[in-house]
């Protein structure tokens, strides 16, 4: 199956990687007497996949010239077959992957010669040349030779002029490009390609003397390359909507029989294990479980004596468990990656709230895109980890076309960021004790801050993360370790193709790690400031969810940071005091664009999810989304509901026209951003739009209102 879309980072590409030789260097005359190529898999060169065979060009001999170049001669091709009798399989190896050349656009001329000449079907491929893609990534060299390339990138170039070697050799050009191209801002095939179509006088030359372009428009290469259509219900329904309430537990000593005796009275199929005695609430970390198949099994191998067994002794353990507010579809993942039919859910604090089976999952049914969740959770390096999120603009698309809204979109792309974060501390522990440095010094939280903590995450994002740990001083020995844990989360995620923080906002800097002593601190002496300069991207901290670890530190601390500002007007006023919302409506009712685009994050959204949040810690409404901010407030405060519903519907435009121009714009190998072409929108979306500004033109009036409301 074709994985590959505009949006499929560099680093985690499937592709293969191609090399000829050949009887001259004119394409319109040379004929193909070596065929090779090597395969790339999520990023990584495939040592065990290669293809490679001698041709022989009928009727016609290899000048001597050429001999001397790769060594092959009429001889050693003598007994080998003819191009149309290769091609089949070579076709086969291509399969639909991106294909990867050095001077791509010469194979590719080659090799549609010898189609028409055996009179064989040729479709060219999507293809990258390392030669472009070294002058984008290093326009000062001063030649761009194959042995150039790879003495400048300190690669092995061994057995050169043979295809195999050659392919080889570029394949190792390929990969060490990857990360000087993303210092340069392309991450993405599409963006490669498009990088590549601006090198015009390059390109012109490769053309005139006979060779195919090496790169195609972006646009066209993905227009043969549609998706399947998938039921949304998972992408649009979260566990809490589906799941059995209450939990169901019994103590770890209870007997089989009972055990089965309560599986039938409360006709469930499964039940909670407590591994201690007592009845108050249970973390999923020290809870087992016991199905009925459990119970068949036990009673299976040791007849009617498993009726007096224990369960804690059958028990699974740890709890296999989902989060509540995550969508349906991480549900299902889990259950497939896991072989499991049964699930916990818990909150944000870990603790067992309800229970997940297969059944309750029956009639829900999803497309590929489905595993998206779990490969992030089942990833184990970074490479991994770019190969599942390289399905996130393809999923985005897809739901886009199912007619789900941008905020739909925007919570499914929240939970995923999150996730990725919570599973890039994962590997980064794993790393670190690999390195020698120990495994945590205490518990702690991973969190996700602003956008992706309130669930309203697009495909143009950065890092906003944060650690809470539980003991430990500022440059204490706990606070190096989790310092050097926040710099590989850090570098992780943006090799993933999650961009540092402009604004600093990651565990790796002091400021945003400490313990929950520490935080404490911060948050008090936040609440003291006088100045909106000091209190730069503080306020995003509210909107903290965890993602990795133990969750019950960060529920507490940004309980604390909610009671600390309760009531606190001027601190609240102070978070909205430089935010001014621009004008974007014209005189008589046009939009202000720079550039044919306006931004709607700038005209709007900013302004609007800042002035809810501020307002929400006010008047303590510790709900994260926009939408639920102000709907709490309208409950709590007496002012214009109409106002209120107009800045809900207003962001909900806003999130609507980025998602879709998003998804557009890395179709076609534009870094995604909050910038809309207006000329693209319909009669309708502009009129939407024109009422959503309309709609935050006030908000400024609004917010003071609000802000010393009781």
């Amino acid at each position: 199956m074709d994985r590959t879309s505009g949006g499929t980072p560099l680093l985690s590409l499937d592709a293969v990687v191609i090399d000829s030789e050949t009887t001259g260097l004119d394409p319109r005359k040379a004929r193909v007497i070596e065929l090779a190529g090597v395969r790339l898999s999520g990023g990584k060169l495939a040592g065990d996949h290669s293809f490679r065979r001698l041709l022989r060009p009928a009727g016609e001999l290899i000048p001597a010239e050429t001999t001397r170049i790769h060594g092959i001669d009429d001889a050693m091709v003598a007994e080998s077959p003819l191009f149309a009798d290769v091609w089949p399989d070579f076709k086969a190896f291509l399969g639909k992957a991106v294909v990867i050349g050095h001077t791509v656009g010469f194979d590719l001329a080659v090799l549609k010669r010898e189609c028409d000449l055996a009179g064989l079907a040729w479709k060219r491929p999507r293809t990258l040349d390392t030669r472009l893609l070294a002058q984008i990534a290093a326009p000062e060299l001063a030649g761009y030779t194959l042995e150039t390339l790879a003495a400048w990138l300190d690669v092995d170039a061994t057995d050169r002029h043979s295809a195999l070697g050659d392919a080889k050799t570029t394949a190792r050009v390929f990969l060490a490009l990857v990360p000087k191209l993303r210092n340069h801002g392309i991450r993405t095939i599409a963006e490669a390609e498009r990088a590549c179509l601006a090198l015009t006088s390059v390109l012109d030359d490769q053309m005139r003397i006979g060779w195919i372009d090496a790169v195609e428009a972006p646009a066209r290469a993905d227009a043969e390359r549609t998706l399947e259509r998938f039921d949304s219900y998972a992408y649009r329904h979260r566990n809490r909507d589906i799941m059995r309430t209450p939990p169901v537990f019994v103590g770890s000593g209870i007997s089989v029989h009972d055990a089965l005796a309560r599986l039938a009275k409360e006709k469930i199929s499964s039940v909670f294990v407590r591994s201690r005695a007592g009845s108050g609430v249970v973390k999923a970390a020290e809870a087992g479980i016991v199905t009925e198949r459990d119970l068949l099994r036990a009673v299976a191998r040791h007849g009617a004596a498993a009726l007096d067994l224990p369960v804690g002794q059958i028990m699974s353990r740890p709890l296999a468990a989902v989060s509540a507010d995550a969508f349906v579809y991480r549900a299902i993942g889990h259950m497939n990656r896991l072989k499991t039919r049964h699930l916990g859910v818990v909150d944000e604090a870990g603790r067992v709230v309800g229970a997940i089976s297969a059944r309750d999952l029956l009639r829900l049914r999803a497309g590929e895109a489905i595993s998206l969740g779990d490969e992030i959770d089942d990833a184990t390096d970074a490479h991994a980890l770019a190969v599942a999120w390289a399905k996130l603009p393809r999923v985005a698309q897809s739901l886009l076309a199912e007619g789900l809204s941008g905020r739909d979109i925007a919570e499914v792309i929240s939970r995923e960021l999150g996730a990725l974060t919570g599973q890039a501390a994962v590997i980064a522990e794993r790393i670190m004790q690999e390195r020698g440095e120990g495994a945590p010094p205490c518990g702690y939280a991973m969190v996700v801050l602003g956008s992706a903590g309130r669930g309203e995450s697009l495909l143009a994002m950065d890092q906003d993360n944060a650690v809470i740990f539980e003991q430990g001083e500022p440059e204490g020995k706990e606070d190096r370790w989790f310092a050097a844990l926040g710099a590989l989360v850090a570098d992780i995620l943006h090799e993933v193709g999650v961009p540092y923080c402009k604004g600093g906002v990651m565990a790796k800097n002091a400021a945003w790690r400490g313990s929950v002593a520490t935080w404490r601190n911060r948050i008090d002496h936040w609440i003291m400031r006088s100045s909106p300069a000091d209190l730069l991207s503080v306020d995003i901290f509210f909107d903290l969810r965890a993602v990795h670890g133990d969750g019950s530190l960060a529920v507490a601390v940004r309980q604390a940071a909610f009671d600390a500002a309760e009531g606190q007007a001027a601190f609240a006023k102070l978070l909205v005091e430089d935010i001014r919302t621009p004008s974007s409506l014209k005189f008589f009712g046009g939009i202000r664009t720079v550039g044919g685009r306006i931004d709607l994050k700038m005209a709007g959204l900013f302004g609007l999810v800042a002035a809810a949040r501020a307002i929400a810690i006010r008047h303590h409404v510790m709900d994260r989304s926009t939408p639920a901010r102000l709907g709490r407030v309208k409950e709590l405060v007496h002012v214009s509901e109409t106002d209120l519903d107009a800045l809900g519907e207003a962001q909900g435009v806003f999130l609507d026209l980025i998602a879709s121009q998003q998804v557009e714009d890395i179709a076609h190998g534009t870094p995604p951003s909050n910038a809309v072409a207006v000329k693209r929108l319909s009669v309708r979306d502009r009129d939407r739009l024109r009422v959503a500004l309309e709609a935050v033109a006030a908000i400024d009036d609004l917010t003071r209102d609000l802000l010393f409301k009781d």
